[in-house]
């Protein structure tokens, strides 16, 4: 197991082997929040709020390896094994502090804590009119992202998480991705094109892939120097120029939803060929606005 689902296993053992799958996600939102610098899990807001698609992936593997049961809760098989055993020096206290604190809070309760005290996290939620006042529903609304100017984004995944990622578009409020890898498949968590795709749906985030305006994975394996990458972008310039049809498909999707990003890998834009694409389509049509999230 990674250190991150023994932590789940332990913190699931100390509220007594089964949770509710709700009460799960806010258990585990608050205590990566207020107890760990560097956090295990991150978190979306979701439709019943604070959502980590890592911690669902990580329930798969956990019920593969046999440490829970095969249902919609969570519990753990075998109630004779110690997780807490298995964490650092510390943990084990930490999370019986954690869960002596927050014990007495349970489904309605625990999501209004949730809501009250995050309300970022509340902005998708179908529960929040509900469940808060007035005044905090207010709160929410006022996290709620709304960005008229349009924008032709870019955005890499390299170094971090999947939640991390999905947060970035929320936060720049952005319409439609646009997956311009040449083959939309990756080993980290996420990033393939099926669970992409429908993970951004369920955020109300249009996925398409433009296979075609992306670079062929052998013209990258003997880059080295600065030097090699330039000399990549500038013949994938003159490969583009050449495809009218995809660069006016590309306008034609900015013009219709207004604030889109072009996603591929590399952390920099300036190490991939997005910001290449980027520029080249801000030159062709109309001056269009660029920025690198």
């Amino acid at each position: 197991m990674f250190y991150r689902q023994k932590l789940l296993m332990a913190l699931l053992e100390i509220f007594g082997g089964h949770l509710p799958s709700k009460d799960l996600q806010k258990y585990l939102f608050l205590y990566t929040k207020l107890c760990e610098k560097e956090k295990s899990y991150d978190f979306v807001p979701y439709k019943y709020g604070c959502f980590s698609f890592q911690s669902y992936k990580d329930k798969s593997k956990l019920i593969e390896l046999g440490h829970l049961k095969d249902e919609q809760d969570w519990e753990i098989r075998d109630a004779r094994k110690k997780y807490s055993k298995l964490l650092k020096n510390g943990e084990p206290k930490k999370i019986k502090l954690f869960n002596e604190r927050y014990k007495h809070l349970k489904g309605r309760k625990l999501i209004h804590h949730i809501y009250k005290n995050y309300p970022y996290y509340a902005i998708n939620s179908l529960l929040a009119k509900n469940i808060l006042n007035d005044l905090e529903l207010n709160n929410v609304r006022a996290e709620k992202i709304n960005i008229k100017a349009p924008i032709l984004a870019t955005i890499g995944y390299e170094g971090i998480s999947f939640e991390e990622y999905l947060n970035k578009l929320i936060r720049n409020d952005i319409k439609l991705l646009v997956d311009v890898r040449r083959n939309p498949i990756s080993r980290k968590y996420g990033f393939s094109k099926k669970t992409l795709s429908s993970s951004l749906e369920s955020l109300n985030i249009k996925y398409i892939h433009m296979p075609e305006l992306g670079i062929d994975s052998t013209q990258r394996k003997s880059l080295v120097t600065i030097s090699d990458y330039k000399k990549l972008f500038k013949q994938y310039r003159k490969d583009i120029a050449l495809n009218n049809n995809a660069t006016s498909e590309l306008h034609s999707l900015f013009n219709t939803y207004k604030r889109i990003a072009l996603t591929c890998f590399e952390h920099d834009h300036n190490m991939c060929h997005r910001g290449t694409l980027a520029n080249f389509v801000q030159n062709k049509f109309d001056k269009i606005p660029i920025e690198h999230i």
